[in-house]
């Protein structure tokens, strides 16, 4: 194994060059990598590793999402948000919110006008990477959500909940027999907010769930869904149709990696470019050889991804300061 200083483009060519009985090279969806490997040896076969194209097509359904919130957000909360019925800090997010909002319109107005992004990072004084997102149509929640100690142990509260169990105190027993650690207060909240879900009508709710929940909901087997879930994947699915077709692309391309059926790419580049992830399917066009290999072939880059998480432990130990020499040491050995 060897470990190059920087992933630089010339940097992983000259090694290629170096190492000229290399037959195959599995690698990530990186640009870099493809067009270096293609410069330093041509007659090799490049394997696009399947688990990153899973991770690519789960994250263009997420952007896709995104950039229907404002669709969502007018088909889940006709009545809009009301400021009286919020909390301090949910009132302070929502503020901010609409501040946000008056940029995103000035910004979109500006590129209607047919300015460019440096032009509009200069009169805004907005980060170019703010601007192109806004560009592209990604929109930002109305409200962030938290992270909970009680989110890894949802599924398990879903499945009491669902045998009968509906009691606070009795739920928070249970979880510590499974190893929860958290308070009796966060559990009977849970209970409370889930009791409220399960009476809730759609035209009752006011809080739009972020955009990677809702990713996470159309993703999820409807029988796994609590009521209130379903019901609101299913208002998604007929206010915003694209998002539904969306889903059922990345459905077809996970299935089409998982099963190795090759039949299905062509077919499904062409669905995907009229599509909310057409930038995915165009990448997936460009990237044709690489893929179809990699539903033919049986090489993948899992083993090496896992060294890359423990360089990346190693590096962190070392606060990020370790030179290429002592890394290669603790990584690989000394040479």
């Amino acid at each position: 194994m060897a470990l190059l200083p920087d992933r630089e483009m010339a940097t992983v060519e000259a090694w290629l060059a170096d190492h000229p009985s290399i037959t195959v090279v599995s690698r990530d969806r990186g640009g870099g990598y493809g067009e270096a490997t293609a410069r330093a040896l041509p007659n090799t076969m490049q394997v696009a590793d399947r688990w990153h194209l899973m991770e690519n097509a789960s994250g263009a359904f997420l952007d896709a999402v995104r950039k229907s919130m404002r669709d969502i957000r007018r088909s889940m909360s006709p009545s809009t948000v009301k400021p009286d019925l919020l909390t301090r800090a949910e009132r302070i997010q929502y503020e901010g919110y609409l501040r946000r909002e008056e940029v995103n319109k000035a910004i979109t107005a500006m590129k209607d006008e047919g300015l460019s992004l440096k032009e509009i990072v200069r009169r805004t004084g907005i980060s170019r990477g703010t601007v192109r997102k806004i560009a592209r149509g990604i929109q930002n929640d109305v409200f962030r959500v938290r992270e909970s100690s009680l989110d890894a142990y949802l599924p398990i509260l879903d499945a009491l909940w669902i045998e009968g169990c509906h009691n606070g105190a009795e739920l928070w027993r249970r979880l510590q027999a499974r190893g929860f650690r958290g308070s009796l207060r966060v559990v009977t909240e849970w209970t409370t907010r889930r009791r409220r879900a399960d009476r809730l009508c759609l035209t009752d709710l006011q809080r739009v769930p972020s955009a990677r929940k809702i990713a996470r909901m159309m993703t999820t087997n409807r029988n796994n869904l609590t009521r209130t879930d379903a019901v609101i994947v299913a208002n998604i699915e007929k206010s915003v149709p694209a998002l539904a077709t969306a889903r059922t692309l990345l459905d077809r391309f996970q299935t089409m990696i998982r099963k190795r059926n090759i039949s299905d790419l062509s077919p499904w580049i062409s669905d995907a470019k009229s599509s909310l992830i057409a930038s995915f399917g165009n990448g997936v066009s460009k990237d044709i050889d690489a893929i179809r290999n990699a539903i033919e072939q049986p090489w993948s880059s899992g083993q090496v991804e896992g060294q890359i998480n423990k360089l990346k432990m190693v590096k962190r130990q070392m606060y990020g300061r370790a030179k290429i020499d002592l890394l290669q040491a603790r990584l690989v050995g000394p040479s």
